[in-house]
């Protein structure tokens, strides 16, 4: 059991452990010395990493920090100041450093921070890179007593980041012209609250945008990918043809269309598998996606011979499970979305773009390349349980299990799991009628119950 890292780098409450100053410093010193030791630097510059964050306010104080502890081991900063995640994977690439690290508790409140880190390549790093630097921060192996006078690192301000990664995003679409699109952009008052409109507006959209005005306290607050009724009262107050809805580092996106109905992102999935398909560039005719995501995607997309993948939840395992395989494109429910032509991890503001492009080059509204996904009626039931037993170990559960599946054939789906970070059981039923998959997801939940406290 890891102590620091968790599934998305280190993540708590802002200066209360892990995420407190002291805890900052030894990751950019253990950061600094596992990058020296796992990175050849054959070109004889000097090393660098980029740090980028939100807009929460405990930014300042762990940006200072991870400062702090990697240039005392003689590497460079440069300081790209609020920017989205994907930015940040980019970014290492786009400027050659040795890593990136992204200071961010994404959709969470304010109240939290994390600290996540990204390889050269733009790529989070490998579990054993993040043991390497977790074991290094909580030793006392690393001191730098050699690193002085001039060999110390340098930290610099970087201006024009915000302008490459502009670039970057437009480039994604071949600068496609988006005149004549109405767009309502929410930026979560998060780390996209000044790219994002300009990207937008730059391709030539005319764009309402709400929640750019951050303070520090105020990111995710009633607002952005977990508040799409923000988005659907928007578009009908401005008749919009798309609302577009980010999440604090913007590495997602909730969509709604023309009609104020969201659109998520099972449905984003099938409209850009079926526009990369007809374009030859689905690699594999493939599509990674987790085993949250409805099986109305499943049958969206056999329609066109096109094959899903499904993975654990979390963006991490559908990336590893494209890595692997050579897959181009995946996503979860949720709205992380993964180009891997374009960039390295979910990316909110190029999922857009992609459905905008899509939009303009087949000349449809939002709601008719939606209508290509069905969502079949789902069920999720959360049940409370003293202790994370494996459920194929409970004889009466594995038995009930497998009648379950039995009864739902072809036409449904059963998903049994723990959450990550609860004592809690998630039961997942999908099917054709809604209130038979309801009453075997409830018998499901009183067996788990008489299981675990009886």
């Amino acid at each position: 059991m890891r102590e620091l890292f968790g599934t998305d780098g280190v993540r708590g409450k802002a200066n209360t452990y892990p995420i407190i100053p002291e805890i900052a410093l030894r990751l950019g010193k253990a950061a600094a010395e596992a990058f020296k030791q796992n990175i050849e630097n054959s070109n004889g510059k000097r090393r660098s990493i980029i740090i980028g964050k939100d807009t929460r306010l405990s930014g300042y104080m762990l940006e200072t920090a991870l400062t702090s502890g990697i240039t005392s081991m003689g590497v460079d900063v440069l300081l790209v100041g609020p920017m989205p995640t994907p930015a940040i994977a980019h970014l290492v690439r786009s400027f050659a450093a040795d890593a990136g690290i992204m200071i961010s508790a994404s959709h969470n409140p304010a109240e939290d921070n994390g600290i996540k880190f990204f390889g050269r390549d733009g790529f989070k790093l490998p579990d054993k890179v993040e043991e390497q630097i977790e074991e290094l921060a909580l030793s006392n192996n690393i001191k730098g007593d050699h690193i002085t006078g001039g060999l110390i690192g340098k930290a610099y301000r970087i201006n024009d980041a915000s302008g490459r990664y502009i670039e970057f995003s437009k480039s994604s679409i071949d600068n496609l012209s988006l005149r004549g699109l109405k767009i309502v952009l929410d930026c979560a008052n998060g780390a996209a609250y000044l790219i994002a409109p300009k990207v937008f507006s730059e391709l030539g959209a005319e764009v309402i945008v709400l929640n750019d005005r951050p303070d520090g306290l105020n990111i995710n607050l009633n607002c952005g990918a977990l508040h799409p009724e923000v988005i659907q009262k928007a578009v009908a107050e401005h008749k919009a043809d798309i609302g577009i809805a980010l999440d604090g580092d913007a590495d997602r996106v909730i969509l709604a269309d023309e009609n104020s109905s969201i659109v998520n992102g099972d449905a984003v999935m099938t409209m850009c598998a079926y526009e990369l398909d007809m374009a030859g560039r689905l690699a594999k005719k493939t599509v990674v996606a987790t085993t949250m995501s409805n099986i109305g995607l499943e049958i969206a997309l056999k329609k066109r011979n096109i094959r899903l993948v499904r993975t654990p939840v979390g963006d991490r395992y559908v990336i590893d499970a494209m890595r692997a395989h050579g897959y181009n494109f995946g996503g979860e429910q949720c709205g992380h979305l993964v180009f891997l032509d374009h960039n390295t991890t979910g990316d909110g503001i190029l999922t857009a773009l992609q459905v905008l492009s899509i939009m303009k080059r087949n000349h449809r509204r939002l709601s008719e390349l939606a209508a290509d996904f069905k969502k079949s009626p789902q069920i999720i039931v959360n049940v409370d349980v003293r202790e994370k037993k494996p459920f194929e170990e409970m004889p009466s559960i594995a038995k009930l299990s497998k009648e379950v599946e039995e009864k739902l054939g072809n036409t449904g789906r059963l998903v049994l799991r723990y959450s990550g970070t609860q004592n809690v059981a998630r039961i997942m039923l999908e099917g054709h009628d809604e209130a038979s998959i309801k009453g075997l997801a409830e018998q499901l939940a009183e067996a788990i119950k008489k299981e675990n406290f009886e």
